[in-house]
């Protein structure tokens, strides 16, 4: 260990005046210049840390905590949101649109890591893009109904559109067909805005209990025996749920009726209004 040293001490040896014996200077400049290091680092190690400078925080993943309180205040339990509230927040909703820039998916984020963070994503900016032009009838009031491509969101040094989330981040790359039931549209008939972020750890239970939810809620869909009456999502987006001849199969496991092979398979109408309170 290198023995303690304070200033005072230093000082002290610089102070001496008097020396018995014939200097040598080359030797007492190399000793004064090892005083003067040892002093330096002794002062370094004496210093009082300034309790005004806040301390240094790193985080080695992105934190979805500040965007989980914006959802719980703000959009209720039916996935109504409160967007005349939320136009308050917007330096909030910013700056966790900018944590999340900072903090892109790493190599070695597990699925569930991953697909929670763009699901989040996705599901703010929306958010964002709707506060931004509040108040508004429809999304589809915002670039000609071309929101999906038009608007982009940084995440690392790359932008992506809305699009390019849903359909290249999640569904083709994680092949998982209950992104469409927690990304959210802002539209009626759009699956409802869940107001709690998604998680590692929670996001498999809430892709069960947001697809069990959709698929039972009448309003979105009806299911008889001989009668599916489907949301357009199972129409527009029937490749990913294995094809419009698998469709029965997929939502039999979710629902108490037992569908008939043969049943008939329609659409019901898409209601764009806005999901606000």
């Amino acid at each position: 260990h290198r023995p303690h040293m304070d200033q005072s001490f230093c000082l002290s040896i610089f102070k001496t005046k008097k020396f018995k014996h014939p200097i040598n200077l080359r030797t007492v400049f190399g000793s004064s210049l090892l005083l003067i290091s040892l002093c330096l680092v002794a002062c370094q190690e004496n210093e009082v840390p300034n309790p005004m400078q806040p301390p240094q925080i790193t985080y080695d993943t992105a934190d979805h905590r500040p965007w989980d309180q914006l959802l719980q205040q703000y959009v209720n339990a039916v996935g109504d949101v409160d967007y005349n509230g939320l136009k308050s927040e917007q330096t909030k909703l910013n700056n966790y649109l900018d944590h999340l820039q900072n903090f892109p998916p790493l190599p070695e984020w597990s699925a569930n890591r991953e697909m929670a963070y763009w699901i989040n994503l996705y599901n703010a900016f929306t958010v964002k893009a709707i506060v931004d032009d509040y108040p508004i009838n429809s999304i589809l009031d915002l670039d000609s109904s071309r929101i999906w491509t038009t608007r982009m969101v940084a995440s690392g040094t790359q932008f992506y559109t809305l699009d390019q989330i849903e359909k290249d981040n999640l569904l083709a790359k994680f092949n998982e067909p209950r992104v469409h039931f927690v990304v959210n549209c802002a539209a009626a008939s759009c699956p409802p805005l869940l107001n709690k972020a998604f998680t590692t750890y929670n996001l498999q239970q809430y892709y069960e209990q947001l697809t069990n939810a959709f698929i039972n809620d009448t309003t979105y869909n009806t299911i008889t025996t001989n009668n599916l009456d489907l949301s357009k999502i199972f129409d527009w987006y029937a490749d990913d749920f294995g094809g419009a001849a698998n469709l029965r199969a997929y939502v039999q496991p979710y629902t108490m009726v037992a569908i008939d092979t043969g049943a008939v398979i329609g659409f019901k109408n898409y209601d764009w209004a806005l999901n606000a309170q």
